[in-house]
Formats: structure tokens, sequence, C-alpha cells
């Protein structure tokens, strides 16, 4: 099974709630950060990848067919040549209004999951601060770096996927745009809205998605 979406977008622009889109329009499974809770043995390959090893992309997203969030999205390029056919998916939101969620909800996670005893979670953690505070953001999660490269970052995935490849979903859209950009029909059920700041704190965001699947049917 191939790729048919790799997501390009940031955590934090709706990634959840995309991942249960997709899944609902029959491209699922979708890989998403959760996934990696789910699977602490692939924390080791994402650290290699993470540290520029080369990693088997094929075995790694095997069993899914298409992929969202971070870690993924830090190797958009990798997967979208791995997957020629597939198309990239770039979400996003208001540059100041993500890094305030982001701010709120991942970054401090991923702060305090370095704290942890657990010893999974202080690899999932250490993993995830090297991708996205150092890799990705140049080692602070300050508000000016972190914006300037979340800019950065959509001028790059626009400027390098052709536009017949490229599906812009910017939050808040609904079915539309990307049931379009993947020429599927809407769905005849609302387009999921979960991992609001609110759920990610109280940390009832699994919750939400299972409610979502549970209200939405067959």
């Amino acid at each position: 099974m191939a790729l048919e979406v790799v997501g390009a977008g940031f955590g934090r622009t709706g990634t959840l709630s995309l991942k249960l889109a997709l899944e609902e329009l029959g491209l699922g499974p979708c890989h998403h950060m959760m996934e990696v809770f789910r699977q602490p043995d692939t924390i080791e390959i994402w650290q290699k990848a993470t540290n520029g090893e080369a990693v088997d992309w094929a075995t790694l997203m095997a069993g899914y067919r298409s992929a969202v969030d971070w870690p993924s999205a830090a190797f958009w390029r990798e997967l979208a040549l791995a997957n020629p056919q597939a198309k990239v998916l770039l979400s996003v939101r208001d540059p100041e209004k993500w890094w305030e969620s982001a701010t709120a909800t991942i970054f401090r996670a991923m702060d305090e999951a370095a704290r942890s005893e657990h010893e999974i979670a202080q690899r999932h953690s250490a993993m995830a601060l090297q991708l996205i505070r150092e890799n990705t953001f140049g080692g602070t999660f300050e508000k000016g770096p972190c914006v300037d490269a979340f800019n950065r970052h959509v001028a790059w995935v626009r400027a390098c996927v052709p536009a017949d490849r490229l599906i812009v979903y910017e939050v808040g859209d609904g079915w539309g745009p990307l049931c379009e950009g993947l020429g599927l029909p809407v769905p005849d059920k609302p387009y999921p809205s979960v991992n609001s700041r609110d759920e990610f704190q109280k940390g009832s965001v699994a919750q939400a998605a299972d409610r979502y699947r549970e209200e939405s049917g067959p």
C-alpha cells in the first residue's frame, strides 16, 4: 500500500481533524503523531530520520494510505519522492494564531514529557524536540523565529510542488477544498473538528476523535 496523500503542514494546523477526514474519505489509515505514541517501536526509526540517516520509507509507512502532522510532515519531500503519485496536502492557518496554539499545547507537552520518568516518553520527547525545536525552529520556541520558519515552510512547499499535485488547506475550510483537491465527493456528515486547545490541555483528544467516529457512523 503506497501513500496517496502526503501531509506537509506543521502540527496545530488542524492535522488531527484532517486525519479523521482523510480516513472518512477512504484514505486511511492516516499516519499522525498519535500513531507514534501507539507504536513506540517506531520511535527509533523516526529518530534515525531526524538524525539525517537513511530510512526505508516504504517499510516505515507500510499500511498507511495517507500521512499528516509531525513527524512525517518534516519529511514531506522524501515521502513525496517515494510516492510520486501522491497528492501533497499543505495545511495552513494564520501564523501567529498557529504559534499561540502550538505554544499552549504541543510545545509545552514536549517540554513536560522530557521530564517524565517513563523511558518511552523520554525517547519520544527527545525525538520530537530534536525534530521540531532544533531542526525546524533553530533551537527555540520563541514567537519570532517560529513564525518566520512557518512562513518559510509554507512558501517552500508552494514553490516546490506543482499546482496539479498540491492541495492547500486552510483550517476551517471544511470538506469542500479537500474533496475538490482529491477528486472525491463530499460526505453527507459534518467535517471533523477535534483537538481544540482545550481538548489537548484536558488530555481528551483521543476521546474526541473516538466520539467523532462513533457519531459520524459508517
